[in-house]
């Protein structure tokens, strides 16, 4: 069996087939009322699924059943409740990272350099200690998230982080400043993939990228209300009439306390585990809805049941997972593909302040751009999963970058400020391949110990991108920044080369695993599911998605 997503198959369109197998009034209503077809799964009838049982210790295997069946109507209606109370949330804690997180950047066009006496230079240094620290913080974070679990783990982050958030309303000078980025990035660092994980409880695999993008999307509307939220702050003034980003920090570190606070009561353990806090004492699901859960997620990838959600990664699984290497491609690609965008992107205000635009129209004018990202985001996205397709778009988005990039160089140096503005903003809100790239981890992982160190790799691969990127624009050769696209150009046509590269691999795997199980009698099939019963991804009947 694939662990690729698979459509699920009807089995039944008679409901006396299938009754025996749910009970409850509620379900014998649903039955009565509903003329859908049985949704058995994906396991193949040939199968034994004894081979894809989860572990004693996996928090669902009371609810699992591999006979269960259940109708597309209830599925449908079961995963908008996840969308509504799992998904939504996890937005809305996203939008608290990139709140703090990037509040910097508003700050910056005000008088925060000024005020502390620094130059972009410093700005950069600050940036590149949050982004090495937030890097290093990764794995161990995602470690810590798997033994306590990201319900208890991620709020505890969130708290923590606001606090020193808040605190940089105090900073005096360039030293309090660079502290305070080392101190972000280590409280930071692992969120992304820690709510990842905690998404992969509730979604199949095929599911993942669509929620991953409304998880992205809420990040540019961060940028968008945060550009507004900054345009009222830095209107508050000091009796010497300064100090506007001093508040800018303190109200929306307060902003982001909140929010860790109602997650301390709102997330939930697990799918089987929703009872309490604010979820109520009968917590999210009934038994019925529970079992419908459960099996899905399993049925999709059976590697989801081999470890429990508090079941830490040991040091021989880390290096089990570390040392698999049909993940490097992705990581590789996470090294390269959004250097193009990004130091546009870290830099957007101050070149639009360069080119004569004012402190307050420069925080209205990067909203075009978080506008333009969402669109293209949610079409990159929705385009990837329609062709199946994700690595090859990928290259496409990569040719996006290089024609403006291109367009950014060849403009004259005393253009009107109007079109550099327009290249700009559709660089910055160049299609965003991140939510597929984050998916396609998960995916091909192949098991929850190596989902859960790849989901740190990855990102930790990204944020090492994002390093480089910081240093690519440099004092000496702004405002127009000559000499650092030049870099971008041929940072494009590589990540363009990588990304087909990674492709023509996966597609080669497939097709030589593909060949050496076909080749197998049924009872050789067998065999060597029950001598290899551990899920990974080295295993014949594994399928990469590329």
């Amino acid at each position: 069996m694939s662990s690729n997503e698979k459509d699920a198959t009807a089995i039944s369109t008679d409901p006396k087939q299938s009754q025996g197998t749910l009970t409850g009034d509620e379900s014998d209503r649903e039955w009565q009322q509903s003329t859908t077809q049985l949704v058995h799964g994906t396991f193949e009838a040939t199968e034994d699924h004894s081979f894809y049982r989860p572990i004693d210790g996996y928090e669902g295997l009371h609810r699992w059943d591999p006979d269960f069946q259940w109708t597309e109507q209830e599925e449908k209606r079961i995963v908008r409740m996840i969308d509504a109370r799992v998904c939504t949330f996890a937005c809305v804690t996203f939008f608290a990272l990139q709140l703090d997180r990037g509040n910097i950047s508003q700050a910056l066009s005000s008088t925060l350099l000024e005020d502390l006496h620094m130059t972009t230079n410093d700005y950069n240094l600050g940036q590149t200690i949050f982004l090495v620290v937030f890097l290093l913080a990764e794995m161990p974070s995602q470690l810590v998230s798997k033994r306590l679990g990201p319900d208890r783990w991620i709020p505890i982050q969130m708290v923590l982080w606001s606090i020193l958030a808040a605190c940089q309303a105090f900073l005096t000078g360039k030293k309090s400043y660079l502290a305070c980025r080392a101190l972000l990035g280590l409280l930071e660092g692992g969120f992304i993939p820690d709510t990842v994980l905690f998404l992969s409880f509730f979604y199949k695999s095929s599911e993942l990228p669509k929620r991953l993008t409304c998880f992205w999307i809420s990040y540019t509307v961060a940028g968008i209300i945060g550009s507004f939220l900054a345009f009222g702050f830095l209107h508050i003034t000091d009796s010497h009439g300064g100090g506007s980003w001093r508040y800018l920090f303190a109200y929306e570190g307060l902003i982001t306390g909140v929010i860790g606070i109602i997650a301390a009561f709102w997330m939930p353990a697990s799918p089987v585990q929703t009872k309490g806090g604010f979820r109520g004492k009968n917590g999210w699901f009934t038994e019925h809805e529970e079992k419908i859960i459960v099996n899905r997620v399993i049925r999709d990838d059976p590697s989801k049941g081999t470890m429990h959600n508090r079941q830490p990664v040991t040091p021989k699984r880390l290096w089990h997972s570390l040392k698999d290497y049909h993940m490097w491609p992705i990581y590789i690609i996470g090294l390269v593909w959004q250097i193009p965008t990004t130091p546009a992107q870290n830099y957007l205000t101050l070149q639009l302040k360069s080119i004569g635009f004012t402190t307050f129209q420069t925080n209205l004018l990067v909203i075009p751009s978080a506008v333009v990202a969402i669109i293209t985001m949610i079409g990159t996205t929705w385009l990837a999963e329609r062709f199946n397709q994700r690595l090859l778009l990928g290259a496409c988005a990569e040719l996006w970058y290089l024609v403006l990039v291109i367009t950014l160089e060849v403009l004259p140096e005393k253009a009107m400020p109007w079109p550099r503005w327009a290249v700009l903003t559709l660089l910055v809100g160049a299609p965003s391949i991140h939510p597929v790239l984050v998916a396609l981890t998960s995916r091909n992982a192949g098991s929850v110990r190596t989902r859960t160190v790849a989901s740190a790799l990855y990102n930790m691969s990204v944020q090492l991108s994002s390093i480089a990127s910081a240093n690519i624009y440099v004092a000496k050769d702004a405002p127009y920044y000559k000499h650092g696209n030049k870099v971008l150009i041929a940072m494009a046509v590589t990540s363009f080369a990588i990304f087909l590269t990674a492709k023509f691999y996966y597609m080669w795997l497939n097709k030589r695993n593909a060949a050496k199980w076909a080749a197998m009698s049924s009872e050789q099939k067998e065999n060597y599911l029950r001598e290899n019963p551990v899920m990974t991804n080295k295993r014949l009947d594994f399928r990469f998605s590329y």
